[in-house]
């Protein structure tokens, strides 16, 4: 199988269409002055579209991106778009990095340069990689599956994109997010070409036998344990609202986000805004108006909203949230612990029934984004882990 090279251009009449879509939104005549509580801060996002149709220059940001190596190859039947940063060092080892919802290949745009070639970015003794950043199936430029697909099918296909396609056989594979639960099941299935597995998101649990019949996750006995499920039973019911509807209705946000760029503004850049540290007070300072609105259009402008929603309903479907019975990642696992992920980590010793884990950092601040928020704390955990692998 051979990839292609792929160049982003956007046709003026798609700009156009998007850009008129938020020039003419019909803003509500009431508004609630609640800051960021209810939703997005309605003074915020009418500035935000402000800043969109005014300041913001499309054009620029597709050159820029452009000047990355952008390729589109077809992985056991679905074409893939990546970006893949070959390094001019002969020791450079393969390395997959996986984004999620609702991030995208943009997450990742300052640690290609340090990854790929870390002499050219002052670090001529750091370990170097030949980086692969996939769109995950039906998200940006990636090709949309027949119907909703789970991360352990996704996996399938950006395996086959690794290995078939690229020749990689001994690679590093690192993810947040639905990338964290990708790279568990490439762990997990293909031990063989999977060498080792970075995560800075708990991801795939492990299982045991269900009363009646079937697996289901291994429950938390603890009562550290204990504190971490009900932690995370307190962020499910105050926060979880966007997971239940793209898990069981993602049609129906599909069809109310189809003509509403601002919509999805909304709905993405509010997740933006309450997933990053908390420690760090501005949205607008942390992510920056230009990165968050380039990554909202990934999701714009291939019509990938509903696609990429398709996730948690196959995740559910599918029963990805755990390994089958016994099953474990026993290749190398390293753990970035970040203060502020909204789904945490539980302790160690539950962690370690599913990963072989050799390494495990408490990162000292950093969130949901890593690779934006953080980007030299998360390259220097990708550079320390890589040192232990032999």
């Amino acid at each position: 199988m051979a990839s292609a090279p792929f160049t982003i251009h956007i046709p003026q009449e798609k700009l156009d269409d998007v850009w008129e879509r938020v020039r003419t939104f019909p803003w509500p005549d009431a508004k609630v002055d609640s800051g960021w509580k209810l939703g997005p801060d309605p003074d915020w996002l009418r500035d935000f579209c402000r800043y969109w149709i005014e300041e913001y220059d499309w054009r620029a940001v597709e050159r820029r991106l452009n000047a990355l190596c952008h390729y589109k190859a077809d992985a056991a039947g679905l074409m893939l778009h990546f970006v893949h940063m070959r390094s001019p060092r002969v020791d450079a080892r393969p390395l997959l990095l996986l984004h999620g919802w609702p991030g995208s290949f943009i997450e990742f745009l300052e640690v290609f340069g340090p990854l790929s070639d870390p002499a050219a970015h002052g670090a001529p003794n750091a370990p170097a990689f030949h980086v692969v950043a996939p769109s995950l199936p039906g998200y940006a430029f990636s090709g949309k599956p027949s119907g909703p697909i789970g991360p352990r099918t996704m996996g399938r296909h950006i395996a086959a994109l690794m290995s078939d396609v690229l020749g990689y056989r001994d690679y590093i594979a690192q993810g947040g997010d639905w990338g964290s639960v990708i790279c568990g099941w490439i762990g997990h299935d293909n031990p063989d070409i999977c060498r080792a597995v970075h995560l800075n998101m708990f991801g795939v649990r492990p299982s045991q036998e269900r009363e009646g019949g079937g697996i289901e996750p291994i429950p938390p006995k603890t009562e550290e344990e204990q504190a971490w499920r009900r932690k995370g039973e307190r962020w499910q019911t105050k926060e979880g609202g966007y997971f239940h509807i793209q898990a069981t209705k993602p049609e129906t946000l599909s069809y109310a986000m189809q003509d509403s760029p601002v919509g999805i503004a909304a709905w993405i850049g509010e997740k933006f805004r309450t997933w990053i540290d908390g420690q760090q007070e501005s949205l607008d300072r942390v992510i920056g108006r230009e990165r968050l609105l380039t990554n909202l259009l990934m999701y714009i402008f291939n019509d990938a909203f509903g696609t990429a929603s398709w996730t948690y309903h196959g995740y559910l479907r599918d029963g990805d949230s755990a390994f089958p019975l016994g099953g474990r990642v026993n290749q190398p696992v390293g753990i970035a612990n970040f203060p502020r992920e909204i789904i945490p980590f539980p302790p160690r010793a539950y962690v370690e029934k599913a990963y072989n884990v050799v390494q495990w950092t408490n990162m000292e601040r950093g969130g949901h984004f890593p690779a934006m928020e953080v980007p030299n704390l998360l390259l220097r955990e990708i550079r320390d882990f890589s040192g232990r692998l032999t």
